[in-house]
């Protein structure tokens, strides 16, 4: 007999919620975490009682009112709105792109007036590929200005993207962008799901709570002693990179990873928004966060006499930094495509997550997957 039912390798949001619901159906949980903290990459570090999302901002928000209610029968969630601000050479831009947005563009202020110029933009778009020769975009570059003209993607969007991805949008393929959203309301909420907010009290709060009742060890590799810890339970639930769980065999995943430059500031309010992007090619970061206006609100900002701020800088990723962002591109994904061939054959092991599934997943969705998993989990 086995210790346990299941190892779960990795305490971030999947683990955590499977650990959770596994443990509602009488299976005994083991959940171990190379890191020297629980939650993954939603752990926040409390400085100057302000809580610091240390792997990057972290905003909970879905449509599904059966995972916003169970997240909240966990920990309550604050109200806080996503609305994030653009700074390009100075001058600040509201996003998602929006009538404030096409206002301080243009100086548009009627919804038949940004339309106007938004159509003019992209016809001269059409019409430059068109003198090319080409009736397609052929890289991100011409895609975005297909959808959204010039001007935008010259200020908002090709210096950003050029930073997070490393390369020239010229260089990048269309598919990135799909499309993009644009609003012709004065709407500043960035994303359109019914409910969004943060856990009050953080997001240590809501892993605290899913791990409630269950054995944890942090600071445990499962690769530095992998017989050992496969020996421990009947099955696994593995959350890491899933081209390490089979030795590299058929060789390495690519991602973008990020590096933040943490400060604590002696000022209550340094940019007034928790998130304000930096558009322009030549400013290094690509955006700054400051933690407090995730939990702090109106005259709150100012009874705490500090602030803590982070810059965030993308970069390739190597050996010994964090992966982020997987790079689909089309080598890596049918490099992935092998891997997910032998994962597919197992029988004792699920893989879940970011890392073990190579897809970039927002937090909601994967709770919901593992409340999917529920019913069937054995």
């Amino acid at each position: 007999m086995k210790q346990y039912d299941y190892l779960i390798v990795g305490s971030g949001l999947f683990g955590s919620t499977f650990a959770h619901f596994a443990k509602r159906q009488g299976k005994k949980c083991l959940v171990i975490d190379k890191r020297p903290h629980l939650g993954g990459n939603v752990y926040c570090e409390n400085i100057e009682g302000i809580n610091v999302h240390k792997y990057g901002a972290h905003i909970f928000h879905t449509s599904n009112k059966e995972v916003w209610d169970f997240v909240n029968s966990i920990v309550e969630f604050n109200r806080y709105t996503n609305s994030p601000v653009a700074n390009y050479k100075g001058r600040l831009y509201n996003l998602p792109f929006n009538m404030n947005t096409f206002y301080q563009m243009w100086g548009v202020t009627t919804p038949e007036e940004a339309q106007a110029k938004i159509d003019e933009q992209k016809a001269e778009a059409v019409a430059r590929m068109k003198a090319d020769g080409v009736s397609e975009p052929r890289n991100l570059e011409e895609q975005a200005q297909v959808l959204i003209g010039k001007d935008i993607y010259e200020r908002l969007i090709k210096g950003y993207t050029e930073k997070q991805w490393g390369r020239k949008c010229a260089d990048l393929p269309a598919f990135i962008i799909k499309r993009l959203p644009v609003r012709l309301v004065f709407d500043n909420n960035y994303f359109n799901d019914k409910y969004q907010g943060i856990p009050i009290g953080g997001y240590n709060k809501l892993i605290d709570g899913l791990l409630y009742g269950i054995e944890t060890k942090t600071g445990a590799d499962f690769f530095n002693d992998r017989t050992y810890w496969e020996s421990l339970a009947d099955k696994i639930v593995f959350t890491g990179k899933i081209d390490e769980f089979y030795g590299y065999c058929f060789g390495k995943l690519n991602y973008r990873t990020v590096r933040f430059e943490q400060e604590t500031l002696d000022t209550p309010n340094y940019q007034g928004n928790a998130v304000v992007n930096y558009t322009e090619r030549d400013v290094p970061y690509t955006r700054v966060i400051e933690h407090k206006h995730f939990e702090m609100f109106g005259q709150e900002v100012y009874n705490c006499p500090q602030t803590v701020i982070s810059k965030e800088y993308s970069t390739e990723w190597h050996d010994g930094m964090e992966p982020y962002y997987p790079v689909n591109d089309a080598a890596n994904t049918a490099l992935y495509a092998k891997y997910k061939a032998l994962a597919d054959d197992e029988t004792n092991i699920i893989f879940g997550g970011r890392l073990a599934e190579y897809k970039y997943y927002d937090m909601a969705p994967l709770v919901e997957k593992v409340m999917s998993l529920y019913t069937g989990l054995v």
